[in-house]
């Protein structure tokens, strides 16, 4: 059976209590402000939580969905924590998988989506580092205009922007590196006549 929590972690202890207790904790509400999804809760939905008191820690696991605004991550474990108001996280895949985010562009309908082996959320910084095997899509809608792919991607959302590199992050594990060690790139042009609606 699965579980849904909402875990705004400026209040985890007494969500943590309330799980503990046997209390759950929904909301079937969505956002819709882009900008402001640095600010927004965490929505985490999986088969398993452990929360570390010690370490200030939670690691959700199995089958994980979690939305935070209009950013959405998948993947099979997801670890997140919080420093001086802002939310961390890194996110793994089930064996042989990619664990995927996808996020609304402000102002505009376009969303950036990826995957990768490894993806490490900054609230911070507002910025999701993709690891291993890293693909990064732009869509107009429901129809893909971009593509790139890489060893690492960064997207940097307060900037809108995106770095691609063919080598492994430091520190990576082996299995973590690919025999395509070349950043490949899939772009469409912008209509004549000014930028795509």
């Amino acid at each position: 059976m699965r579980c849904q929590t909402i875990c705004n972690f400026r209040a985890l202890k007494p969500i943590v209590f309330l799980l503990l207790s046997g209390l759950l904790v929904s909301s079937g509400l969505t956002a819709r402000a882009e900008r402001a999804d640095r600010d927004k809760p965490m929505n985490i939905e999986a088969d398993k939580l452990v929360y570390e008191d010690q370490r200030q820690r939670t690691q959700f696991s199995g089958k994980v969905v979690a939305t935070k605004g209009t950013l959405i991550f998948r993947g099979e474990q997801l670890e997140v924590w919080e420093d001086q108001g802002h939310q961390f996280g890194h996110l793994l895949p089930a064996p042989g998988q990619r664990a995927f985010f996808r996020q609304k562009r402000e102002g505009l309908n376009e969303f950036m989506e990826g995957e990768a082996e490894r993806i490490e959320y900054d609230g911070r910084a507002d910025r999701v580092t993709l690891q291993g095997r890293a693909v990064l899509r732009r869509y107009q809608g429901a129809k893909l205009n971009d593509e790139m792919s890489g060893q690492v991607i960064v997207y940097d959302n307060v900037s809108e922007r995106f770095t691609v590199d063919s080598q492994p992050a430091k520190g990576a594990s082996a299995g973590a590196s690919s025999t395509n060690t070349r950043v490949r790139a899939w772009m469409t042009p912008t209509p004549s006549g000014g930028s795509p609606k």
